[in-house]
């Protein structure tokens, strides 16, 4: 199982779509769509976990790729750092 990165989603993206854009790939197992708390727009990226035969054939297809006007980056999600997570 791969959790796969997708980075520069438009503001009004939806689950279902999210879903629908990997799911022309291959199984998705999970998604998670971050979501301003006070307006509950999309904030611009999500996470999807699939198979890894499955996942890079969705990454390979996406990254890059146009959607409504914004370029697409999506890899495997990479181990946070000491530079990620929440500040204390």
């Amino acid at each position: 199982m791969l959790r796969i990165y997708a980075g520069n989603l438009p503001a009004d993206c939806t689950e279902k779509e999210f879903t629908e854009l990997f799911a022309e790939h291959g199984r998705v197992r999970s998604i998670e769509l971050a979501r301003d708390i006070f307006t509950g727009r999309c904030r611009g990226f999500g996470f999807v976990e699939m198979e890894g035969h499955e996942a890079r054939a969705a990454i390979g297809a996406l990254n890059g790729r146009n959607l409504r006007g914004n370029c697409l980056r999506v890899n495997e999600e990479r181990p946070r750092g000491k530079r990620g997570g929440r500040r204390r």
